[in-house]
């Protein structure tokens, strides 16, 4: 056999027959590039060829006529192990999940949680105000004495237990929704001492009490409605309650703070006041 047949070179050659050198040239280019710009890194992608060939990884070191160079990479035959990272690189263009967007304060709430903040301040603002006439007699208030004097005159039973739970409801639950601190509890607080209320006005006189005279419940409808919509709405981000999942995100909860108070306020007028706050409207009459 001549030298030529027996250094790989002539037509007859075969990759048993190739030099080591000429063997790694091969492998190098065999994954199908074509292009040392098909790789971000400007690169030829060595590492793409294990990815391509698996099987090109399983064979010899190379160093012997005959084999396939082995894995390049760690652990691999004359490879800088650094190469290897190219095969890391993520793909690009994914989008960051909803969780994520929220986590780094995606603005296309746009003035949602501004407007919470506003609803928070207007309902919770008027219960305290209306709380500290009754606990520490301000803004011209009838104080702790004239408020249990107010309910013993208007038929509550126990007129210091009932005094002393408005007080708290519109004092505490006032303060919290302001804070948008333990929103749903707060909501729910003001909400139930809100219905007590529009049933004591409603229950005065016979008929409808919507918007007339003293017993009017209209400014007690928007309030409680105020305060339920806090409850499905959540305090928003503007809020000592922001990291909490009912901030933004209020779930069936709200479903179960709104029974409750509905169910409290019940209670309690049936329990302190004995009467039927619907008399006289529809099929109540």
């Amino acid at each position: 056999m001549s030298a030529k047949a027996r250094n790989g070179s002539g037509p007859s050659a075969g990759p048993g027959n190739l030099s080591t050198a000429e063997q790694r040239a091969v492998s190098t280019t065999a994954g199908g590039v074509h292009s040392p710009y098909d790789s971000p890194t400007g690169q030829f992608p060595r590492v793409a060829m294990t990815k391509e060939i698996p099987a090109m990884a399983s064979v010899g070191s190379g160093d012997k006529p005959g084999e396939t160079p082995g894995p390049v990479g760690p652990g691999g035959t004359g490879t800088d192990d650094s190469t290897y990272t190219y095969a890391s690189i993520p793909p690009s263009g994914t989008q960051p999940t909803g969780e994520l967007r929220r986590r780094n304060g995606d603005g296309r709430r746009g003035t949602l949680d501004f407007g919470l903040f506003i609803l928070r301040l207007v309902v919770g603002g008027t219960f305290l105000y209306h709380g500290l006439q009754k606990l520490a007699g301000w803004f011209d208030g009838p104080g702790l004495d004239g408020t249990k004097e107010m309910m013993e005159k208007g038929g509550w039973d126990h007129p210091s237990v009932a005094a002393a739970m408005l007080t708290a409801g519109e004092v505490g639950g006032g303060a919290l929704l302001i804070l948008g601190l333990a929103t749903p509890l707060a909501a729910g607080a003001v909400l139930a001492v809100i219905l007590d209320a529009w049933m004591w006005k409603q229950g005065m006189i016979p008929d409808f009490q919507y918007s007339t005279g003293d017993t009017a419940v209209e400014m007690d409808t928007i309030l409680a409605g105020g305060a339920i919509a806090i409850i499905f709405t959540g305090p928003g981000r503007w809020a000592l309650d922001r990291g909490r999942t009912w901030a933004t995100r209020p779930g069936a909860g709200s479903v179960v703070v709104l029974v409750l108070a509905f169910a409290a306020a019940i209670l309690t007028y049936w329990y302190l006041q004995d009467g039927n706050p619907l008399t006289g409207i529809g099929p109540f009459d």
